[in-house]
């Protein structure tokens, strides 16, 4: 059992540990195609520049290998006009003050000013001041020393880009089908927990845990549109992207409507929450929307279940229209908001809604 005193301890510890760590291991391939490039870079630029360590263009190598072509593309972009801008700032800053001690401070300064009037963002002005220091600490203020520099960045740059984007290029659209499984299956449970509701008496506590599981919802979806966002990424610009187009796009579609599905479970679980009555149990029109619910959650859960093709699962197994032949007295406005919510997604579940 963990000390109170203990506590903030191991708290702290966690929250410094992971502002450098992450909660997978990186993929083993992408590091060693990242030594690969720098060490490819470094014979290369060695051949071609002899005289010099080819320090820039395996730091180029290096910075390049990211998780996806995309971003390797715009990192090498990013890594060359850093590296332009910066041996252009050095020789610049050394033509107006001259071989002085403080050079490096003056080359920080113009290199920061720099890059905030050309709108860089902060790494790319970073670059800037890094490649300004290491032009001036290894080279001096030689225009021929800073071009090579240049061209050896760039080299590194390309193969970073090419290693990445010919072997093995990273695809990340495995992570988005199992997160849509995941939302999916948990807002038919949310739905079911719904109908669990007006099934028989609930209590205050109850109703909350129902209202806040089903508000987790939107931390599902949330996690989805990240890891979306991060598949469209990794096909871009990626030989293999062909075969993964069609699925991402099927998987897309479904998380469309998925999306509006939920926001229809959250509503519905708020009502419930907020207006609920014990005595909406007895009601005949409610016992038989309790059922009709559990008959759209198991159609929910269908559209991603394994062994079906996608328009089989678009064909609603159980659910069937429902009419509510007179209004509730007393809690017509809630059974009536319910059941509209109901019917949006009956709709959107077999795909009637947009």
């Amino acid at each position: 059992m963990t000390s109170p005193v203990t506590r903030p301890w191991r708290r702290f510890e966690r929250d410094l540990t992971g502002r450098f760590t992450v909660s997978v291991r990186p993929s083993w391939l992408q590091l060693a195609k990242a030594a690969v490039a720098a060490i490819a870079t470094w014979f290369v630029c060695a051949a071609i520049f002899p005289e010099q360590l080819p320090i820039f263009g395996a730091i180029a190598a290096l910075l390049v290998m990211q998780d996806n072509v995309d971003q390797s593309l715009t990192r090498g972009l990013e890594r060359v006009v850093g590296v332009f801008v910066g041996v252009s700032v050095a020789i610049g800053a050394g033509a107006l003050f001259g071989q002085q001690s403080w050079l490096f401070i003056a080359a920080i300064v113009v290199a920061m000013a720099v890059g905030w009037l050309l709108r860089m963002t902060p790494s790319s002005a970073n670059q800037v001041a890094i490649s300004a220091l290491l032009m001036i600490a290894l080279g001096g203020l030689d225009i021929h020393y800073g071009v090579e520099r240049l061209i050896e960045t760039a080299i590194g740059a390309l193969i970073g880009v090419l290693i990445n984007a010919l072997i093995v290029a990273p695809v990340r659209t495995s992570s988005v089908h199992a997160a849509i499984v995941e939302l999916t299956q948990h807002s038919a449970a949310a739905l079911t927990t719904v109908a669990d509701a007006l099934a028989e008496p609930r209590d205050a506590p109850w109703l909350a845990v129902m209202y806040t599981d089903a508000r987790k919802l939107q931390d599902d979806r949330s996690r989805v549109h990240k890891l979306l966002r991060q598949a469209r990424e990794s096909l871009r610009f990626n030989p293999r992207s062909r075969r993964y187009r069609e699925g991402l796009a099927d998987d897309d579609e479904l998380f469309q409507r998925l999306q509006r599905i939920v926001t229809q479970i959250i509503g519905m679980s708020r009502a419930l929450h907020d207006n609920y009555d014990p005595s909406l149990v007895s009601d005949p029109s409610v016992i038989g929307m309790v059922e009709e619910m559990r008959r759209a959650a198991h159609d929910l859960e269908r559209l991603v279940t394994d062994g079906e093709a996608p328009e089989e699962r678009a064909v609603p197994a159980l659910t069937t229209p429902y009419t509510i032949p007179s209004p509730h007295p007393e809690h017509w406005v809630l059974i009536g908001s319910l059941m509209e919510d109901l019917r949006r997604l009956r709709g959107r579940i077999t795909g009637e809604l947009d």
